[in-house]
């Protein structure tokens, strides 16, 4: 019985971090808002290995802009984006490889 305890607590925890988000670190912070780093980060053996970051800013309203790069392809991918605050908030972005990768992401949340 202790032990499918165990490897049921195991199971959960290895699902709460796959569903994890990666952290934002802040870089600066004032009454204007947060500008921050998103780290695209992937743990190796011994340390982690860095394959690109976002760069953004939040405002204290909740409004968002963001521009990253992505190297775990075989080219890497840009993306540039944003979105509006209230309850009502629209998101939109685009990212591209140069390439043949490329489109367009939209979104609407609602607050309540």
């Amino acid at each position: 019985m202790r032990t499918s305890i165990v490897a049921v607590l195991g199971l959960a925890a290895c699902c709460a971090a796959a569903l994890a988000q990666t952290p934002k670190l802040p870089l600066k912070s004032d009454d204007n808002g947060t500008v921050y780093v998103e780290p695209n980060v992937s743990p190796t053996e011994t340390s982690m290995e860095s394959k690109g970051a976002t760069v953004g800013a939040q405002r204290p309203d909740g409004s968002s802009k963001y521009i990253g790069v992505d190297t775990t392809g075989s080219r890497p991918t840009y993306s540039l984006g944003g979105s509006t605050a209230g309850d009502l908030s629209y998101s939109a972005g685009v990212f591209s490889d140069g390439n043949e990768k490329k489109g367009v992401k939209a979104g609407v949340t609602l607050k309540y």
